[in-house]
């Protein structure tokens, strides 16, 4: 498991503040510690790693793949047990499903993005299941117009608190990362905590909690140019 949150936490803390990223993540199609018995980083490792420091801070994300960047195929030297020729492996799931990562963050104002994880009422336990929280607007003062946290694991319930949100209505939805397909769950008061979870497809999710006067579009799709 990639702890890459906790190293760009320490980063974005810095003074003077300076832009941050992940500049070497897991790499798609790589074997874990370079030992192929464990088994190898998939999509999955590669979105959690993105999710994971952008809304920890990061400025942007780099996507590797062990095949592609030695352009490995059948007849040359491999390295670090590549396995599939990069004529196939760009095609791999994880490098299409960065653009939806990228769609997400600029739905909405992304200059004003800081990392929160004081709106995730639900404690993160383990490193497995850390949520991460995003959202905009100022630490500690209540002028966000959106909030979102990435979920890794299936079937859990998550507690946020929206008090950070001024609007009086919340609009809340589910945004599948391994598709790019924003579900609408719901229009409602804003009470000052928000509760929802999935029990269906997918190891991974995005809640997103918008406020509703602000009119957002539906989580990545378009680019917000309010």
């Amino acid at each position: 498991c990639n702890e890459n949150y906790s190293l760009l936490a320490l980063d974005y803390a810095r003074q003077p503040t300076k832009p941050c990223l992940d500049g070497e993540s897991v790499y798609e199609d790589h074997p874990i510690n370079w030992i192929p018995a464990n088994g190898w980083f998939s999509d999955y490792d590669c979105r959690q790693a993105a999710y994971w420091g952008l809304f920890a801070g990061a400025h942007g994300h780099t996507y590797g793949c062990q095949d592609i960047w030695q352009f490995w195929q059948p007849g040359r030297e491999r390295v670090g047990h590549a396995r599939t020729d990069w004529h196939q492996a760009i095609d791999l799931p994880g490098s299409f499903q960065m653009r939806h990562v990228r769609a997400l963050m600029l739905s909405r104002p992304f200059l004003s993005r800081i990392p929160d994880q004081s709106v995730i009422c639900s404690g993160n336990q383990h490193v497995w299941d850390h949520m991460q929280a995003t959202r905009d607007g100022t630490a500690g003062q209540p002028d966000a117009t959106y909030l979102m946290a990435y979920l890794p694991t299936l079937r859990r319930e998550v507690e946020l608190d929206t008090s950070a949100i001024a609007g009086k209505r919340l609009r809340a939805w589910w945004y599948d990362p391994r598709q790019g397909v924003a579900t609408l769950i719901e229009e409602t008061e804003n009470s000052g905590r928000y509760r929802a979870g999935r029990d269906d497809c997918g190891p991974d999710w995005v809640l997103v909690i918008d406020d509703a006067a602000a009119g957002y579009p539906a989580s990545g799709q378009g680019e917000w140019r309010g």
